[in-house]
């Protein structure tokens, strides 16, 4: 059977970090190691850690300079021939990791898979169901994004892509997948595989502005990157359009709604059909400065309650 290692990075999040370990170590693939790299929290995840001691690889509590340094350190003690990790607010659904031993090998020149993803809130209330397809490293260097948490790889593959770069806090998943698709496969598999927690202390809302920032980073690094300069012509001006809507997809997020609609509309004229693809950005942003924004509410919540049941 197929050895899979999961790493887990910690940093004061007690209040979903048992769900997190829950969901790994109950999952029915049993040829698993588990390592959990806490950044030395202070709000009692610790305790939480040592209540599972026995059933973890191995875990640590010490200081380091944030996600990509913790998983890096877990990496370098996997030995499975598949590895992932699941930040410590996020959860896997039953069956996941089973599911992704299958994907790889059913495909066995893929390097990576990855399954659909739930949006949830602190209450396990699912906020939206994200449905991917099958991206290519152009979709992926113009900003088509795929849940972290429902991301399996080849160790051989993580370690030629040298780690994560830990110069990146945001947009470090997305480099990464960058430079997996240039050494193989990418499979999406049509089913559930992770819950992604969306609540006020997380990264995508309480720093939102931080991943557009970093989406202009990434571009610019994948243009100094020979090995990509040929894809990219293929793709220079939809690039450029996809990272504009990634920036006024967060924008709106950061509450700067104007802004938002400056960036979409600066994707329309470079792209039209990347800012097209994205209406409901343009809509939500209108909304908001028409002092409509409890209409935008109401419709998402309507959405949640249709999720809901």
């Amino acid at each position: 059977m197929t050895l899979v290692s999961i790493v887990t990075p910690s940093y004061n999040q007690a209040a979903f970090l048992e769900q997190t370990i829950r969901s790994v170590l109950d999952q029915d693939h049993r040829e698993l190691e588990y390592f959990v790299v806490d950044g030395g929290s202070t709000d009692g995840s610790v305790n939480i850690i040592k209540k599972y001691t026995n059933l973890l690889t191995s875990w640590r509590s010490e200081k380091d300079s944030g996600q990509g340094e913790a998983i890096n350190k877990g990496m370098k003690l996997a030995r499975g021939e598949i590895v992932a990790w699941l930040n410590s607010d996020d959860t896997y659904l039953p069956g996941a990791i089973a599911a992704a031993v299958q994907a790889f090998a059913s495909h066995p020149n893929a390097v990576l898979v990855y399954g659909d993803t739930r949006a949830v809130d602190e209450n396990n209330q699912i906020l939206n169901v994200l449905h991917y397809r099958q991206y290519t490293l152009e979709d992926l260097l113009c900003f088509q994004i795929i849940g972290q948490p429902a991301v399996f790889m080849r160790r051989s593959a993580f370690e030629a892509a040298g780690g994560l770069d830990t110069s990146y806090h945001f947009m470090l998943d997305h480099q990464l997948w960058i430079k997996l698709a240039q050494q193989g496969e990418m499979v999406h598999v049509g089913q559930t595989w992770a819950s992604a927690r969306y609540h006020p202390q997380a990264k995508n809302r309480a720093q939102a502005p931080g991943f557009a920032r970093e989406a202009f980073r990434l571009l610019s690094w994948a243009e100094g990157e020979s090995s990509l300069a040929p894809v990219l012509t293929r793709v220079g001006r939809r690039s450029k359009a996809a990272v504009q809507r990634v920036n006024a997809r967060y924008l709106l997020d950061d509450g700067q709604s104007w802004q938002a609609l400056q960036a979409w509309w600066r994707a329309l004229c470079t792209h039209p059909p990347t800012a097209l693809a994205r209406l409901n950005l343009l809509g939500s942003a209108l909304l908001n400065l028409a002092g409509l924004g409890a209409v935008r509410k109401a419709l998402l919540e309507l959405r949640m309650k249709h999720l809901s049941r």
